[in-house]
Order: structure tokens, then C-alpha cells, then sequence
């Protein structure tokens, strides 16, 4: 029997996926500030210097943490938002904002997406990740309401950077005052409505 070898390619993506993993663990944690190379680098099994080779920093890496993060959010808005049968443009826009509060119950989660990141990457850089994942979905659900007449005819991006700026301050909530965010946030944008 002949055993399979991985490809550098393969064993490449491994080492990556498990920095990323491994620093994700260590932000979500203990905070950009208080994460150090090493430390991840000894959770994911590699040396400081296969880190290095991965990622150029320290900075490098939380990036590449909070992508992932901005990504696995818009996979869940996304799901919650087409999950039911033809749910209607204003309520996937509640659905996928519910799915996004829902996800960033996670503290580690929050504290990596809403505190340190805006802190730790340039404003520049951190507007377009989240330009790749949450305000896409967000921007494709208004622009999807508008054109079929479900809600106002209103600029498109500017509503859904709204909306984005709207559920990043009900996600900061304390758990017990979620649920009248979420009831302020489904009545404003039922009063979007035509």
C-alpha cells in the first residue's frame, strides 16, 4: 500500500490554518495587546519562524483572524437570511441581522471584531474586510428590498452602512438588553416599509 503524500501546497495551508486557528483562540482570549508570537505559535505546533513565514507580524496574523471571522458571519447572515421559503427582502434583512447578533454572542468573537480590531487596523483596512462579507450582504439585502419595492427607495450603501453601525452597537450589548435591541432594530427597518 502506498501512502499519499501532501503537496507543500497542502502542508503549507496546514501550518496556516492552524496559526490562524491558534492565534484566533489566543485574541479571542486575552486581547491583541496581551497575545504574543510565541504563545501561538506553540499552540499551533510551529515554530516562531514558520509563523513568520506565514504571516509578516503580528498584525498580519489578527488580520487574517478577523477576515476569517467577518467571513464565517456573512456565511451565517447569508444561511438565516435564504432559510426560509421566499421569506421576502425586509424579512431577510431581520433574519440576517438576527443571525449576525446571534454569532456575535461569542465574547471572543466580539471582543476581536469590535474592540480591538477597530483599534489594531487601519480604518482603511478594516472597512474593506468587512466591505467583503458583512457590509456585501448587507448592501446586496437592502439593494434587494429596494428593487422590489419592499421598503423605501432610499441610497443603498448609505442605509446599509447604517444598518452595519446599527447591529456592531446592538452586538455590544449586554446579553440581557438583547432582546429590546433586537426589537428596536426589527421595528426600524419595518418602518422602511412602503
Amino acid at each position: 500500500m502506498q501512502v499519499q503524500r501532501r503537496t507543500q501546497e497542502e502542508r503549507r495551508e496546514t501550518t496556516r490554518r492552524a496559526l490562524v486557528a491558534a492565534a484566533r483562540q489566543q485574541f479571542a482570549e486575552h486581547g491583541f495587546g496581551a497575545t504574543n508570537t510565541p504563545t501561538i505559535a506553540a499552540e499551533a505546533g510551529v515554530t516562531r519562524g514558520a509563523l513568520y513565514h506565514h504571516f509578516a507580524d503580528k498584525q498580519a496574523l489578527f488580520e487574517a483572524v478577523v477576515e476569517e471571522e467577518h467571513a464565517l458571519l456573512a456565511l451565517a447572515i447569508n444561511a438565516a437570511a435564504a432559510g426560509e421559503d421566499e421569506p421576502g427582502p425586509v424579512r431577510a434583512l431581520i433574519e440576517g441581522g438576527d443571525a449576525y447578533l446571534a454569532g456575535m454572542q461569542d465574547p471572543g468573537r466580539r471582543r476581536i471584531l469590535l474592540i480591538d480590531a477597530p483599534a489594531v487596523i487601519e480604518r482603511d483596512r478594516l472597512e474593506a474586510i468587512n466591505a467583503r462579507f458583512g457590509l456585501r450582504t448587507l448592501i446586496e439585502g437592502v439593494s434587494a428590498a429596494v428593487s422590489a419595492g419592499a421598503i423605501r427607495d432610499l441610497p443603498v450603501t448609505p442605509l446599509a452602512q447604517l444598518l452595519d453601525a446599527l447591529f456592531d452597537r446592538a452586538a455590544l450589548a449586554e446579553p440581557q438588553e438583547l432582546a429590546d435591541y433586537r426589537k428596536a432594530i426589527k421595528a426600524l427597518i419595518r418602518g422602511l416599509k412602503i
